[in-house]
């Protein structure tokens, strides 16, 4: 009896652990389409002053955030762009500064998630609307990460 409880115990375990093993393999492996995620960004609020970090709202499956602020829409993107570079397991993916929009791809730590982050920048006569949209790939909920994300983000965006 106790070799048939070791079977099962270890079995159970080494199903559990290359069960993972291939959830984390597929993820990180999984193809990358940029036109399906450097998309318009719809739903956003109208734009209005203060600070961008305020702005941030959780929607289905991700965040988004709609301010205004100075400067032109190529150096807000840049700016931004800078920001998100610097951060952890996040590289571009699509589009340029002077072209308005662009998209960048987030990674966790541990399973790899995507999580896709888009930005628009558009002049307006009060100044440049920034519009970012954060969102998982997979899944149903983030536990607020994006939002988190975008917060920080924008946050930094702010102080600049």
């Amino acid at each position: 009896m106790n070799y048939v409880f070791k079977a099962i115990f270890y079995g159970s375990i080494f199903t559990i652990f290359f069960g993972f093993l291939a959830v984390a393999v597929f993820v990180r492996l999984a193809p990358n389409d940029p036109t399906l995620w450097n998309v318009a960004i719809e739903g956003g609020t109208p734009a209005i002053p203060g600070p961008c970090a305020e702005q941030v709202r959780s929607v289905v499956k991700g965040a988004l955030a709609t301010c205004l602020l100075r400067g032109t829409p190529e150096q807000v993107l840049a700016r931004l762009n800078a920001i998100v570079l610097a951060t952890a397991r996040t590289h571009s993916v699509a589009g340029q500064a002077d072209q308005g929009r662009m998209t960048w791809l987030a990674r966790t730590l541990i399973m790899g998630f995507p999580d896709y982050i888009t930005a628009e920048a558009t002049q307006t006569g009060d100044g440049t609307k920034l519009a970012v949209y954060s969102r998982q790939r997979y899944g149903r909920g983030d536990w607020g990460v994006n939002a988190a994300r975008l917060t920080s983000w924008l946050a930094t965006l702010d102080r600049e």
